[in-house]
């Protein structure tokens, strides 16, 4: 039984994160809301349902298996105190970015400029925030989902996005591992949806293969940024050329 919960409430999160009602599912599936509102209530899908709302939502079937696995296991974002006391500790937030992408305490010590003393109070002082479990051996376990966002105008987002952002602009992105690329078209909003649902399925590849590549020694692995973004928008230059209402 909770394992269908699980399933079901990460179909709910899947349809939400794509914007779309169950009146809207109910439109592509052919079916009446109130089938679709049942189907959701009970936990009631066939087979050939579920792939059905999986085409829907252009979401893969292993992929919501493993959102149903990790459902209410860990946080996918931060509480205000915890971005609160990183944003304030450049040294504790560097650590738990390394702790979140699979770094050993052996290998931190090992490979960065912080000692021994320093690491394991810092370790400590994210357990007592409730972002890890620090168990015997100085090993550590993630208390909040690996992907979790950080909050929207939140204390982390305030202090280090424009630096962040300042920081991974400033690259000439002509080395084999970078790209960048922006383009500007028109598109109906039928499409810039679709779109919208291939970036977000990007961005969920992306931390895939993080997972994936978590298992190898952090000296084999390499920090890598992705920025995804779309929105509407025009160039100034060009909206200066748009008539005016009234003119």
């Amino acid at each position: 039984m909770a394992l269908r919960r699980r399933f079901v409430d990460a179909l709910k999160r899947s349809l939400r994160a794509r914007g779309l009602t169950y009146g809207a599912l109910a439109r592509e599936l052919r079916l009446s809301e109130a089938s679709v509102k049942r189907m959701f209530s009970r936990g009631t899908f066939t087979l050939s349902r579920i792939e059905q709302i999986l085409a829907v939502l252009d979401l893969e079937l292993d992929e919501l298996a493993r959102m149903s696995r990790s459902a209410g296991a860990q946080a996918h974002e931060l509480s205000l105190e915890q971005e609160t006391v990183l944003a304030k500790d450049e040294r504790l937030l560097s650590v738990f970015w390394l702790l979140q992408n699979d770094w050993g305490f052996a290998e931190i010590v090992e490979a960065f400029a912080i000692a021994r003393t320093e690491l394991t109070a810092a370790c400590a002082r994210l357990e007592k925030l409730g972002l890890i479990d620090w168990r015997p051996g100085d090993r550590v376990r993630l208390k909040v989902a690996k992907d979790f966002a950080w909050r929207p105008g939140g204390p982390v987002k305030k202090a280090y996005g424009r630096r962040v952002m300042q920081e991974f602009l400033q690259g000439r992105f002509e080395a084999p591992l970078e790209l960048l690329r922006f383009e500007s078209r028109v598109l109906s909003p039928e499409s810039a949806m679709v779109l919208k649902r291939r970036l977000e399925r990007l961005a969920r590849d992306f931390n895939e293969f993080a997972e994936t590549d978590s298992a190898a020694p952090g000296a084999r692995r390499q920090g890598i940024a992705l920025l995804v973004a779309c929105r509407p928008w025009e160039f100034s230059v060009v909206n200066a050329l748009k008539r005016r209402k009234g003119a």
